[in-house]
């Protein structure tokens, strides 16, 4: 592989996590946080929230309805065999046809790849590293990041359920409540 071949990267896409609560959620990252909810999609089975942490930069959120996750907290840097293991890591590109170079690429590495996955405000692939860390490419169709929320689109808001939280910010665009959290009695420990 040349030069020309290597990928155009420009940051994490974004990064998903699961929660069992996606209202308590929005109103953290949104309410307190400051995040901006930038998307949502959702169907009978799950949602999939995104929140702005800088252009073309989420943390998204993945609910999925019926499925009961076990609470528990810990500081950083903790190690515990009940953290919850993150969902996805999703790398930035700048276009479909990067996209469709990266995906040629991995497969003449050997590796197997989707197909594109036409999301409505982005497009992706999904591989694995050889850890079985699941990883997907995407670019913004629609750049969520960069606009006023408009939560009326359809394109970038289709979860025709939301939370309560949302139904909030779409009437007078703010939250009846935020959430407070704790600290736990456990010492901060620097791992390095």
């Amino acid at each position: 592989m040349t030069e020309i071949d290597r990928p155009s990267w420009r940051g994490i896409s974004h990064v998903a996590l699961i929660t069992g609560d996606m209202d308590a959620t929005t109103r953290f990252w949104h309410g307190v946080l400051g995040a901006r909810l930038v998307a949502h999609l959702g169907n009978d089975s799950f949602r999939h929230y995104f929140f702005e942490f800088g252009n073309e930069q989420t943390v998204a959120f993945f609910e999925y309805k019926g499925v009961a996750l076990e609470q528990f907290q810990l500081p950083a840097g903790m190690p515990d065999r009940r953290k919850a293991q993150f969902d996805h890591l999703s790398f930035n590109l700048p276009d479909e046809h990067a996209l469709e170079r990266l995906q040629a690429r991995l497969k003449s590495h050997g590796c197997e790849v989707t197909d594109i996955v036409d999301h409505g405000f982005v497009r992706s692939i999904y591989f694995n590293d050889p850890n079985g860390i699941a990883l997907e490419a995407s670019w913004w169709v629609v750049d969520p990041t960069g606009r006023i929320a408009d939560y009326d689109d359809p394109t970038l808001f289709s979860d025709p359920d939301p939370v309560p939280a949302v139904r909030e910010l779409t009437g007078d665009g703010r939250l009846a409540f935020v959430p407070q959290t704790t600290l736990t009695a456990d010492e901060i420990i620097d791992p390095a």
